[in-house]
């Protein structure tokens, strides 16, 4: 059997006015041209427990309207972000009316599986190692099920090493290797892997070393980003990993919540090990914005005295702080893209992040705003972007967000800002 894994791997905003002043912001067109350049690992991954007898070629799309030719197989398993969850539907019906069998998973497919199956022959909801071989056996018996849900949870410890050999090396030098999945804490807008999997975990050290391995025997020097929500909010296991990565021999990425500044020893071994930035969800430099994001016990909300000195404490031990903000939050007005610019400038993080609030399905935050007739176009989901306003903020119009939005961006990544930002992280890692 042809099994075709597809990703749709293009990176733009609904608005094109949006994508082109994106591409043209020298503080902003790293980052986007890094994600677009990492592959899919969890279609990598499936590609690994994939039997042998099946012959699999790996794909990535980013313009369906640029494709002129479909690859062929027997199935098709498209991979997509919500964003693009309507080019793979149209790729999907492309796919079906030239006679392969079609089926999907993830974030989007998990929370409406009904909707993909106006487009897919099968959709896999919750962990896809869970269900995959299972979808397999049923394909080849001509039998194949509509719907397949985890029917327990995939344990870490049984993670493969994703199919590398699949991919061709000269179109990459990032790579992802997943260390953890989930996250403890429930932020109101998150659509995260707290959406696949029942409870947070952890991968052995071993097993995430053995990937790293496999990487530099093709790519000795490759960037890793860690494909987690919250890499250092288990500390134990963070030493562990920290210790364990130290002797490699790589530079890599991560994603992590301001407490990691509280720990000096374990901000030396993320340092020592080779991590050269920390994305952190700051989310608002107002108190008032923070309010109610957080769940469980409004976590964030207590950590706000340790905003500014935690950017500080992370980049004095040489790690650039890449500082992300979300506008348009309940408690925040037209008052928060002055008070981000300020705080930006005061505290000077390495990079800066903004978007605007996004109700992604299956999130509190999607609930809660269709329940309050605050989404402007129910499944519009090409605007689920991060940058694109599907939302009426609680405290400002429309039009207030998406102007503070652009006006924003124009000044935190002007040549004259992130200069002054990357220079000030220098001149304090040479001293």
């Amino acid at each position: 059997m042809r099994i075709a894994l597809i990703a749709m791997s293009g990176l733009r905003a609904a608005d094109p006015t949006l994508t082109e002043i994106g591409m043209s912001l020298p503080g902003a067109i790293g980052r986007i041209q890094a994600i677009q350049s990492l592959p899919s690992l969890s279609l990598l991954t499936l590609a690994a427990l994939t039997p042998e007898r099946h012959e699999v070629t790996y794909h990535e799309v980013r313009d369906i309207a640029d494709l002129d030719s479909l690859e062929q197989c027997d199935l098709a398993a498209i991979s997509t972000y919500t964003a693009q969850s309507k080019d793979a539907y149209e790729l999907a019906d492309r796919y079906r009316r030239a006679g392969a069998k079609t089926v999907i998973g993830g974030l989007h497919a998990t929370v409406l599986p009904q909707e993909a199956l106006g487009h897919f022959d099968a959709v896999v909801v919750g962990e896809g190692e869970v269900s995959w071989l299972r979808l397999l056996h049923d394909f080849e018996a001509g039998s194949m099920r509509r719907i397949y849900r985890a029917n327990e949870e995939f344990d870490l410890v049984n993670a493969p090493l994703p199919r590398l050999d699949l991919l061709q090396p000269e179109r990459y030098d990032r790579l992802t290797v997943q260390t953890q999945r989930g996250c403890p804490w429930r932020c109101d807008f998150c659509a995260a892997s707290i959406l696949l999997t029942p409870r947070y975990k952890v991968k052995p050290v071993d097993r995430v070393v053995n990937e790293i391995r496999a990487i530099k025997r093709i790519w000795p020097s490759a960037f890793i980003e860690f494909a987690d929500d919250n890499t250092f909010v288990n500390k134990k296991h963070a030493r562990r990993l920290m210790e364990g990565i130290a002797g490699e021999g790589v530079e890599w990425f991560t994603e992590s919540d301001v407490a990691v500044a509280e720990d000096p020893e374990l901000l030396q071994l993320m340092k020592e090990a080779g991590c050269q930035e920390v994305l952190i969800g700051f989310e608002s430099p107002r108190r008032e914005g923070l309010e109610g994001i957080e769940l469980k016990r409004n976590w964030k909300v207590s950590q706000y005295d340790a905003y500014r000195s935690a950017i500080e404490q992370i980049q004095a031990h040489g790690i650039r702080v890449n500082a992300c903000f979300v506008l348009g939050l309940d408690g925040d007005g037209p008052e928060i893209f002055e008070a981000i610019e300020q705080f930006v400038e005061e505290t000077l993080p390495f990079d800066v992040q903004i978007t605007v609030m996004t109700a992604f399905p299956g999130t509190p935050l999607y609930t809660r705003l269709r329940d309050e007739g605050r989404l402007l176009e129910d499944g519009a989901w090409e605007k689920c972007t991060l940058f694109d306003v599907n939302i009426r903020p609680r405290k400002m119009s429309v039009e207030q967000l998406e102007e503070g939005l652009i006006n924003l961006a124009f000044r935190l990544y002007s040549h004259d800002s992130t200069r002054r930002r990357h220079d000030a992280f220098r001149s304090h890692a040479r001293a």
